[in-house]
């Protein structure tokens, strides 16, 4: 089992589709990882030797914010938008779409289930 950035990634997965399982990398930076550290994007993760893995580890720490850092990085931005008041981050202080959804309908899932209103039936 390769552990990478605090994570086991599957290990009878190809190694494109295996990083992707790391916060913060998606398909095509694990194929710009895999690029870099020259390995075959059609090897599976039990194939790779302890020097690939570790050459994959090494590349990730110094190309890519992943993981605990970047998730807390997130979370400061956030935080930073509401603590200046803007609309931003009203809207995540509320929890209600940021980015210039409709609410009137839909928006359910930032909103959660429906609340039914008292005399409304008719």
């Amino acid at each position: 089992m390769a552990r990478i950035a605090g994570v086991n990634i599957p290990t009878n997965k190809r190694v494109p589709i295996a990083l992707t399982y790391i916060h913060g990398i998606g398909p095509s930076s694990a194929k710009t990882i895999c690029e870099a550290v020259n390995i075959d994007q059609t090897r599976r993760v039990n194939e790779l030797s302890d020097a690939d893995v570790v050459a994959i580890r090494e590349h990730i720490d110094s190309n890519f914010t992943v993981e605990g850092d970047l998730r807390r990085e997130v979370q400061i931005n956030v935080k930073r938008l509401m603590d200046l008041g803007c609309y931003r981050g009203l809207r995540h202080r509320r929890n209600l779409p940021v980015r210039g959804q409709r609410t009137h309908t839909n928006a359910r899932t930032r909103k959660g289930p429906a609340k039914a209103i008292a005399g409304k039936k008719k």
